[in-house]
């Protein structure tokens, strides 16, 4: 074979895997976007620039409950060969989180709704999945044309509110950020909700019913934003039904007529308990707020979005669908 016939199939057989694995090789690139740690090309903003604020002096977290902010130990993936998968695919459980942060993944210019959602991964207060319920949300936030803002909250002890104020005071401080910089990073102040998983789901919940007075002393600018979601996704949460008291609702998320419009999905066999979410959306109903409550037979608990089998992984397209019904996005 003359060299020149040579370099043509070479030519062809490249241009063919291109056409065969082009695609794959596309989303790969998009899932490494969405990966944690972040990329370079992201913005990161710490919460709080001179430090964060110890919760146990905060008013709201003192007395017998209160619990002190956790010493300064190595932020790290406390992931282990024995952890469970979830759809097949390991996570990362990010642990000793003492320097909180947001991380913006803005919308295609092309699809941008300018509608913002605030993700708070889950964890137990113990620990962030800050991939199976953050990164990996952002990429379906994009993908329908809402921007993402990721926010690293402190962890372990940090709460449920009242236990300890700091979740709390990062989620705060996030809202009022994310509107003095609404201009900036092209997005509608007047349509920036929360989403949140398990702990996160609950610190979506308390965000949504402790937005009127900061839990901190202002630090700038921010500070004078409102901290109130415009509305609410919860999943599978926890905190918000007392199972000491028969799994009544948490009296310490407060929901009045002001709480803004919330989406939520529970499975029954959650071991958690549905509750939380049925509960909540009692009270929503109660006061009420328009909300939406969608309850499974099947599904566990912390299965993020990674389709299954289970009709509950594909909560998404329901979620998207009700943002547009309540006019977020279009």
């Amino acid at each position: 074979m003359a060299r020149e016939d040579f370099r043509v199939m070479r030519l062809r057989i490249l241009l063919a895997a291109v056409g065969c694995f082009g695609l794959s090789g596309v989303l790969a690139a998009q899932t490494t976007a969405y990966s944690w740690p972040p990329g370079p090309g992201l913005t990161q903003i710490k919460l709080w620039p001179q430090g964060a604020p110890n919760p146990e002096n905060q008013p709201a977290a003192q007395g017998p409950s209160a619990m002190a902010a956790p010493p300064a130990r190595p932020e790290h993936d406390t992931t282990t060969a024995k952890d469970n998968l979830i759809a097949g695919r390991p996570l990362v459980r990010l642990g000793n989180v003492t320097e909180p942060t947001l991380t913006l993944y803005k919308a295609p210019a092309g699809q941008n709704t300018h509608a913002a959602v605030v993700v708070f991964p889950g964890g137990g207060y113990s620990i962030l999945a800050m991939d199976l319920e953050g990164t990996e949300v952002c990429q379906w936030l994009n993908g329908i044309g809402v921007n993402c803002v990721l926010v690293k909250y402190r962890v372990p002890e940090s709460g449920p509110y009242p236990k300890s104020a700091a979740a709390l005071q990062d989620a705060q401080r996030a809202m009022g950020m994310v509107r003095e910089h609404a201009s900036e990073w092209g997005i509608d102040p007047v349509k920036v909700g929360v989403l949140g998983f398990s702990a996160g789901g609950h610190l979506a919940a308390a965000i949504s019913t402790h937005y009127d007075k900061r839990l901190y002393p202002q630090v700038d600018a921010a500070d004078d934003e409102s901290c109130r979601p415009d509305f609410a996704i919860v999943i599978y949460p926890g905190y918000l039904a007392v199972a000491e008291n028969g799994m009544a609702f948490n009296p310490d998320i407060p929901v009045t007529a002001q709480t803004p419009p919330t989406f939520l999905v529970q499975a029954e066999d959650d071991p958690v308990h549905v509750e939380n979410a049925v509960e909540y959306f009692m009270a929503l109903k109660k006061a009420r707020v328009a909300a939406e409550l969608h309850v499974y037979t099947k599904g566990g608990h912390g299965y993020g979005l990674r389709p299954t089998e289970l009709p509950v992984t594909h909560w998404p397209a329901l979620a998207a669908t009700w943002m547009k019904t309540i006019g977020m996005i279009r």
